[in-house]
């Protein structure tokens, strides 16, 4: 007779192992939407990328920038000497002008003596003699100061018939465009004997003839302190050519104002 052998327990579920995985870690894909994952795995190669991009952009910045900042430099040195050179310049023009406009105001202060005794001849009365004429130093209004009038006065002295004719001479004086008006004045004035020539006083028979008298004046005045280049029109009437026509040219050169 046929015997059944049969084997139940592998019927069973717990008879069922599972398969052991010889070859390493066994991978379970997700499964679905992946629209995550590759968005992580975009981020994370693009980042790094991205980021080297940068890198390299600013690095190039950089350097584009340091050779900038280089030739600024170099122009700012170039700058540099050429501001110190325009100063010197300047510097020298300055000097050259100072001096220039102080030999200028020199010149404008020139009182030509032909034409100053031009100006009495003209103006001293018929009645009045003039015997000296001094120049005086100017005179500082305080001491140890300098004179508000550089050019000085005059002094002169000499014989009148009157002192009418002082006063007169003194009058016509005030007048002159190369004295000050306000600044010329009668110093002295007193009566003495006339001065004659020698024997003229002494008649045939030996009497002493007595000279009459006549006033011993001396008058002071400042010279006028205007510039020259305001009196070309007296200066011209008195005959001074040479001086016209100088500053008539310094006008035109602009280095005296017209």
């Amino acid at each position: 007779m046929y015997s059944l052998d049969v084997n139940f327990l592998k019927d069973r579920p717990a008879y069922h192992k599972k398969p052991e995985n010889k070859g390493g870690i066994a991978l379970k894909f997700p499964t679905g939407d992946l629209t995550l994952l590759y968005a992580g795995v975009a981020v994370g190669v693009g980042l790094p990328a991205l980021l080297g991009v940068g890198l390299w952009f600013l690095q190039g910045k950089i350097v584009e920038l340091e050779g900038t900042i280089a030739q600024l430099e170099q122009e700012g040195q170039r700058l540099d000497t050429e501001i110190g050179n325009i100063n010197k310049i300047k510097a020298e023009t300055s000097a050259i002008k100072g001096e220039t406009q102080a030999l200028v105001t020199v010149f404008d202060q020139i009182r030509p003596w032909s034409a100053m005794l031009q100006d009495l001849r003209d103006r001293i009365p018929a009645t009045v003699q003039i015997e000296t004429i001094k120049q005086i130093p100017p005179i500082a209004a305080t001491p140890g100061q300098p004179s508000n009038n550089p050019a000085g006065g005059l002094e002169i002295s000499g014989l009148a018939r009157s002192f009418n004719d002082v006063n007169d001479f003194l009058l016509i004086l005030q007048q002159s465009q190369f004295l000050k008006s306000t600044e010329s004045r009668i110093l002295t004035a007193a009566l003495v004997d006339a001065p004659l020539s020698p024997g003229v006083g002494q008649s045939s028979n030996g009497v002493i003839i007595k000279p009459p008298q006549v006033v011993k004046y001396t008058i002071q005045s400042s010279m006028n302190d205007v510039p020259a280049s305001e009196l070309i029109r007296e200066l011209e009437k008195k005959g001074t050519v040479g001086l016209v026509a100088r500053i008539r040219s310094m006008q035109q050169t602009g280095v005296i104002s017209k």
